[in-house]
C-alpha cells in the first residue's frame, strides 16, 4: 500500500477445524508487518484484521499457515453511468481498492462484478468517490430491481422529453422561423420586437435547461470539475455555452464585439430535447434487448397443486419441497423440476430446450420446471426447487454471460477512457482556431463550431457497442436452447476451426444395448451373463448399464473387490475367482490371449458394434457386442458443421474399428479411439496445434477434455460435472444446436464489429466536420442542432443493430 491509512478487512478463512487453527491463523496475522489487530472466529469462519498491511500480505500469511482465503464475488448496481468513459472510470476506481483481483463494469446492464477480498462498503465508497451511486445487488431479486429502475428512468425521460419539447417548440419557431421565412421575421419585428423575442426565448430555454435538462448539469459539471468528464459533461458544456453566449447578447450586448450580437437559444434548447429523445429511445431499446431473460422468468409458475396427505393444496411454488407429490393438469406449466410417477403425456419443452417437438413422458421420465404439459394428467415428484431448478440455473447462466466482457472490449475500453477529454480539447482548439482565423463575425462562429464538436461526439455508442450485442446474442441463444456460460465463449466459439466429439451420449443416444453374446466353447450365456452383469453393476459406464439391463430379472451373485480401469475395463471377485470385463487392451494388458476372437471382434466392430471381452481364471469366456444408436439428429448436425467448413474429429474410448465405422458413416474426418480420459486431453493437445478447437461431450470422463479445449461444449442432458467444465451448454443435448451456436457466435461478433465500426467511424468522420474542416473548400458547417440529432441517433443505431440478433435462426 502506498499510504499508511489504517483499514479494516473481513476475510473468509477455509480449512479451520478447531481452536488450535484459530490460534495459528491469529499468530500468523499478527506477525504481518502493519497488522495492529487480528481476531479470528471459528464459528463464522472469518478473520477481522485492522492495520496498514496490504491485503495481499495478509492473505499470504493465512495461506502460509496452511489455510485458504477464497475470493468473494460481489455484484453491484451502478447508477449514473452514461457512456464508455464512465465505465472505464468506475472500473479504474474499483481496481484501485485494496484486495480487488477482478472488476468488470457493464454499461448495458448498469452493473459491476468484482472478485477479491475487498468488502462491499469499500467498493461502494470507491464508486461514489468516482462520482456515481452504487449499492450491492439484491441476491433474491436483482432482475426485478433492475427492471423497476429502468422503468422509472424511462418514465422520467418520457415526462422530461414532453416538457422539453413543449418549451422548445416556441423557441425554435421564433428563431428558426424568422431565419427561414422573411415575412415572419418582419412580423416579429413589427409586433413584439426582437428584444421581446429574445427575452421569451431566454425564459423558455432557461426553463428547458433548469428543468428537463438539469440532469446534464447536475452530473456533467461535477464530473468535469473532478477531471473525469463524461457524455453529460459534453452536453452541459455545449448547451451551457450556447445559453451563456445568448444570454450575454440579450442582456449585455455592449460587452460583445460589433457584429457578434446574435443568440443561439434554440440550439441550447433543441440540443437538450434531442438528446433526451435519444436517451428515451435508447432506454426502450435496451429494455427490448433483455426480453429473453424476462421471458425465461415468466416461465416460472406461481402455484403448484401439492398433495399433502389425502388433500391437494394450491401452494406457492416457493413452498414446494423436494419429494413432494404434485398434480399436473393438461395445459399447465410444470411448477418445478420433477420426475413422473403416474400418467402419460406430451410436454412442450421448446421454451427451455429450443426443441419444437413435444417430448413424450411416462413414469420415470424427468420434466423441467416451466415447460408446458399438453394432453394428459400427470403426478410428479419434485426433485429440484427454487434456485436448483434447470430454469433457474439457465437464467443465472444467461445473466452471467450478459454481464461479462469479451476480449475485443479491452481495446475499446482503453480508447474510450480518454475519449471525452480529447473531445473537450478538440472543442477548445476549434474555438481558438476559428477565433483566430475564422471569417467575421469570428466569435459566434467559433462558439457555434466548438459547441457542435462537443455535441456531435458520442461516447455512448462506443460504450454500448459490445455489451448490448452480448445481451441480445446470449438472450437469443437461451431461447434456442444454447447457453453461453461465459460471455467470452461468444468470441471464442466464432473462431473455431476444429470440432471434436465424444461418441457416447454426444453423437449417440448414450443408451447402448447388448446386441450379441458369444460364449466360449463349453460355456453358456445362462451361466456367464449373471457373472458379467454382477461385475458391471458396480460401474456407471453406458456399456455396463447395457449389460446389466440385459440381465434384468436374473439373480446376480455377490461381487467383491471391485476395481475399475477408466477407459479399459472392470474386474471383481465372484466365488473366489476374478472376473474381468473390458476392451481388448484390458485383456492384452493382463496377458490374456484373445487371438481366437480377433476376426469375430473385427467383424462386429466393422458393423459399428463395440466388442467387449469377459474372462475368468485368466481365459476369455465370452465375446459380447454392444451398440449405441446414433441420435437421429446427428447426421443433420454433422452436415451443418461441415457446410461451415469445419474439420470434425471423434475422440472416444471405444474400439478403434467401431469408432472408424461410425465416423465413416457420419462423414467425420478424424478418429482418435481407445483412449482414456487423460488420453482425450493428449489428443486435444495435438488437434489444437491444427487450429482453434471446440470439444463436445457429456460425461464425467469428458470434464478434463472440456476444460482443455479452447471452447468446451456440454450436452445439457449430460452430467453436472461436464456442464460445469464447459463454456457452452446445449440444453436439449442435440447436436444441431451446436451449428446454431457457432452461427450465433459468428453473427454476434459480426454485429459487435459493425457496432464498433459505426461508433468509431461516426466520431472519426463527424467530429472534424463539426470542427469545420470542410468550410474552407466547400463552405459546409454543421449546426449544433443537427449535431445533437446525429449524436442522439448514433447510440440508438447501435442498439437497433444489436436487436437484429433477436431474429437469428428465424426462418422467413
Amino acid at each position: 500500500m502506498t499510504d499508511q491509512t489504517p483499514i479494516s478487512m473481513t476475510l473468509p478463512v477455509e480449512g479451520m477445524t478447531c481452536a488450535s487453527c484459530v490460534g495459528r491463523v491469529e499468530r500468523a496475522l499478527k506477525a504481518v508487518p502493519g497488522v495492529t489487530s487480528a481476531a479470528v472466529n471459528l464459528a463464522t469462519g472469518r478473520a477481522e484484521v485492522t492495520g496498514t498491511a496490504a491485503p495481499e500480505a495478509v492473505v499470504g500469511a493465512i495461506k502460509a499457515a496452511g489455510y485458504d482465503v477464497p475470493a468473494q464475488p460481489i455484484d453491484l448496481v451502478v447508477e449514473g453511468m452514461t457512456c464508455a468513459s464512465c465505465v472505464g472510470r468506475v472500473e479504474r476506481a474499483l481496481k484501485a481498492v485494496p484486495g480487488v483481483t477482478l472488476a468488470t463494469v457493464n454499461l448495458a446492464t448498469e452493473s459491476a462484478h468484482v472478485e477479491g477480498l475487498a468488502g462491499p462498503d469499500a467498493l461502494v465508497a470507491a464508486i461514489k468517490g468516482a462520482g456515481y451511486a452504487a449499492h450491492v445487488a439484491a441476491p433474491d431479486a436483482p432482475r426485478d430491481e433492475a427492471e423497476a429502475r429502468a422503468a422509472a428512468e424511462e418514465a422520467r425521460l418520457k415526462r422530461d422529453l414532453i416538457l422539453a419539447a413543449a418549451l422548445t417548440l416556441p423557441v425554435f419557431v421564433l428563431e428558426m422561423g424568422a431565419h427561414l421565412v422573411p415575412a415572419f421575421h418582419h412580423w416579429i419585428l413589427g409586433t413584439i420586437g426582437q428584444g421581446a423575442s429574445w427575452l421569451i426565448q431566454f425564459l423558455l430555454t432557461t426553463a428547458v435547461l433548469a428543468g428537463p435538462g438539469r440532469r446534464f448539469f447536475l452530473k456533467g459539471i461535477p464530473a468535469l470539475v473532478k477531471g473525469a468528464p463524461d457524455m453529460f459533461s459534453l452536453v452541459a458544456l455545449g448547451a451551457g455555452a450556447a445559453w451563456a453566449y445568448s444570454t450575454l447578447a440579450t442582456f449585455l450586448p455592449a460587452l460583445l464585439p460589433s457584429g457578434t450580437v446574435v443568440v443561439y437559444f434554440e440550439a441550447a434548447a433543441v440540443i437538450v430535447t434531442l438528446i433526451l429523445l435519444g436517451r428515451l429511445l435508447e432506454a426502450r431499446a435496451k429494455g427490448r434487448s433483455s426480453q429473453a431473460i424476462r421471458r425465461l422468468v415468466a416461465l416460472q409458475p406461481q402455484l403448484a397443486h401439492v398433495r399433502r396427505g389425502d388433500v391437494v393444496q394450491d401452494l406457492p411454488v416457493a413452498e414446494v419441497r423436494p419429494g413432494d407429490l404434485l398434480d399436473l393438469r393438461p395445459g399447465e406449466r410444470v411448477p418445478v423440476d420433477a420426475v413422473v410417477t403416474e400418467g402419460a403425456s406430451w410436454v412442450d419443452e421448446s421454451m427451455v430446450t429450443g426443441e419444437p417437438v413435444p417430448a413424450e413422458k411416462h413414469p420415470g421420465d424427468k420434466v423441467i420446471g416451466g415447460t408446458v404439459n399438453q394432453a394428459g394428467a400427470l403426478v410428479l415428484q419434485a426433485t429440484a426447487v427454487g434456485a436448483d431448478t434447470v430454469l433457474s440455473r439457465i437464467i443465472r447462466m444467461v445473466e452471467a454471460a450478459q454481464g461479462g466482457k469479451l476480449p475485443i472490449q479491452a481495446l475499446v475500453d482503453k480508447v474510450t477512457l480518454w475519449f471525452v477529454p480529447v473531445v473537450i480539447a478538440a472543442a477548445a482548439l476549434t474555438f481558438l482556431v476559428w477565433l483566430a482565423f475564422g471569417p467575421a463575425p469570428a466569435l459566434p462562429m467559433a462558439l457555434v463550431n466548438a459547441v457542435a464538436v462537443l455535441i456531435i461526439a458520442c461516447p455512448c455508442a462506443m460504450g454500448l457497442a459490445t455489451p448490448v450485442s452480448i445481451l441480445v446474442g446470449t438472450g437469443r441463444g437461451a431461447e434456442l436452447g444454447i447457453l453461453f456460460r461465459k460471455g467470452e465463449a461468444l468470441q471464442a466459439l466464432q473462431g473455431v476451426q476444429i470440432v471434436a466429439f465424444d461418441k457416447t451420449g454426444t453423437l449417440t443416444e448414450g443408451k447402448p444395448r447388448l446386441l450379441s453374446f458369444h460364449p466360449a466353447p463349453g460355456e453358456t450365456r445362462a451361466v456367464l451373463l449373471p457373472l458379467i452383469a454382477a461385475v458391471e453393476a458396480r460401474s456407471e459406464h453406458p456399456v455396463a448399464r447395457a449389460i446389466v439391463a440385459a440381465a434384468e430379472g436374473l439373480d446376480l451373485p455377490e461381487a467383491t473387490d471391485f476395481r475399475a480401469s477408466p477407459g479399459h475395463g472392470v474386474s471383481a471377485m465372484i466365488g473366489g475367482e476374478e472376473v474381468v470385463v473390458g476392451a481388448a487392451r484390458e485383456m492384452t494388458a493382463r496377458g490374456i490371449d484373445i487371438a481366437a476372437y480377433t476376426d469375430q471382434a473385427a467383424a462386429l466392430a466393422d458393423r459399428g458394434e463395440s466388442p467387449v471381452y469377459a474372462s475368468r481364471r485368466g481365459k476369455v469366456v465370452a465375446l459380447l457386442s454392444v451398440a449405441d444408436a446414433i441420435k437421429p439428429t446427428t447426421p443433420e448436425a454433422i452436415a451443418a458443421l461441415k457446410a461451415r467448413g469445419l474439420r470434425l474429429a471423434m475422440i472416444t474410448g471405444d474400439d478403434a474399428r467401431t469408432a472408424r465405422a461410425i465416423a465413416r458413416d457420419l462423414g467425420i474426418d478424424e478418429v482418435v479411439a481407445e483412449v482414456t480420459p487423460e488420453g482425450k486431453v493428449e489428443a486435444l493437445h495435438k488437434l489444437k496445434a491444427q487450429g482453434r478447437l471446440a470439444f463436445a461431450g457429456d460425461g464425467i470422463n469428458d470434464a478434463p477434455a472440456l476444460a482443455e479445449a479452447d471452447v468446451g461444449i456440454a450436452m445439457g442432458t449430460g452430467t453436472e460435472v461436464a456442464i460445469e467444465a464447459a463454456e457452452v451448454v446445449l440444453v436439449a443435448g442435440q447436436l444441431p444446436a451446436l451449428a446454431q451456436a457457432i452461427g450465433l457466435s459468428q453473427a454476434t461478433l459480426g454485429n459487435i464489429r459493425q457496432n464498433l465500426f459505426w461508433a468509431f467511424a461516426y466520431n472519426a468522420a463527424l467530429i472534424p466536420v463539426a470542427a469545420g474542416v470542410l468550410y474552407p473548400a466547400f463552405g459546409i458547417l454543421l449546426s449544433p442542432v443537427l449535431a445533437a440529432g446525429a449524436m442522439a441517433m448514433s447510440s440508438v443505431f447501435v442498439i437497433t443493430n444489436a436487436l437484429r440478433l433477436k431474429r437469428y435462426g428465424v426462418r422467413a
